[in-house]
């Protein structure tokens, strides 16, 4: 039985969608668990299709934790549904803030008689900004997916954007104003590799039915080579993609930190440090917070032989861009934003670079450079 997800914070998008698909895809069932319960240790699932409710139930939490519980009850009701051999799509709705990664790894690792076909997230796309620049902790506004969840609004909606291969855009205005150019813009510079589709000509069920690939996707996002946006300029939406082989000082990138996260809507990508000249590390910004961590080593780091155990996709990035003497470890930033001080941002960035002389020192005279990111990449448990 095809399967897809449709996710998405938008809800009043997402249920469009979701209804659209029901009414035009012959055949085909929406399940959804509503997570918002889930503070009384309770989560609710529906199954309906273009008629109307088909079955309600209630599954307990697991381990005090909605999306635990969600991943329990999903796989059974599908193969319950399967089992029918009366439904030609299934269409997982999630629940607000729960993203589509982790559920489209559930579905896929379950194999026959289940095949995810697809994934989409539902977007009006004058709420992008909005989303992208709130950075309200996800509990604060009743969107925790358990009691333990620090996410934010800003980096979940992010996830829920960069994941998908199909974007499905609603724009019925109930969200105020409606969308404008500038809010197309922004969206489709964020989401290059995925497809957008509107909700209202037909086309949002076969985008679907077109297969789903988990491997790619999470190649897609994974910081050594995640397909990034691109330089462009449109409707007053800029993304920068900031490039450089020489390493990030220290000390003055630690210094910049606080303006560079809140230069653009959205910044992601991955650089090094002349400390840490072996270690990859990933840049994820959005709502005026930044993560900075450490994905494992360059493969220039590695030895030949380990090569072998690496994803071809990374392989291929790095070549791409291989440096004769630092291999694959780079600069490689990308920041898009409506209203971007481009010309700033490029001499805030090159600013943090080595200079001349302190680049000549080597990587002996790097290692003596202030260990300013010690706190934050190796944190005292």
């Amino acid at each position: 039985m095809p399967v897809a997800i449709v996710a998405g914070l938008h809800a009043e998008a997402r249920r469009t969608a979701v209804e659209e698909i029901l009414r035009t895809v012959r055949g085909s069932v929406a399940l959804h668990h509503d997570l918002t319960a889930a503070v009384d240790s309770t989560v609710h699932r529906t199954v309906r299709d273009a008629d109307g409710l088909l079955s309600r139930a209630d599954t307990p939490l697991v381990n005090d934790c909605a999306c635990c519980a969600l991943r329990e009850d999903l796989v059974p009701e599908l193969l319950r549904l399967a089992g029918e051999d009366r439904y030609r799509l299934a269409v997982v709705e999630l629940w607000d803030s729960v993203e589509p990664q982790a559920m489209a790894a559930v579905i896929a690792g379950a194999g026959a008689p289940l095949a995810l076909t697809g994934v989409a997230t539902a977007v009006d796309p004058a709420l992008v900004l909005p989303c992208l620049s709130n950075g309200d902790d996800l509990a604060d506004v009743g969107l925790a997916a358990a009691p333990t969840d620090q996410r934010t609004v800003a980096d979940t909606f992010a996830r829920q954007l960069e994941h998908p291969t199909v974007i499905a855009i609603v724009e019925d205005g109930s969200s105020g104003e409606g969308a404008d150019d500038t809010d197309r813009a922004l969206l489709a510079q964020l989401t290059p590799g995925a497809r957008k589709v509107g909700v209202d000509g037909g086309a949002l069920g076969p985008a679907l039915l077109a297969g789903f690939d988990v491997a790619a996707a999470a190649a897609r996002l994974h910081p050594a080579c995640a397909l990034l946006p691109q330089e462009c300029d449109e409707h007053g939406v800029t993304t920068l993609v900031w490039q450089r082989t020489r390493p990030f000082h220290p000390q003055r990138l630690y210094a910049a930190l606080e303006e560079l996260t809140c230069a653009a809507a959205r910044s992601r990508g991955r650089f090094w440090l002349a400390d840490r000249p072996d270690t990859l590390l990933s840049w994820d910004a959005a709502g005026g917070a930044l993560c900075v961590e450490s994905v494992g080593p360059w493969l220039a780091a590695l030895p030949d032989a380990a090569w072998e155990m690496v994803p071809a996709e990374r392989r291929l990035a790095a070549s791409l861009g291989w440096h004769p003497e630092h291999g694959d470890r780079c600069q490689y930033l990308t920041f898009t934003s409506p209203g971007l001080d481009r010309d700033g941002l490029l001499s805030l960035l090159d600013s943090c670079l080595l200079t001349d002389e302190e680049y000549a020192a080597g990587e002996e005279g790097w290692q003596r450079l202030p260990r300013v990111f010690d706190d934050l990449l190796d944190p005292v448990t």
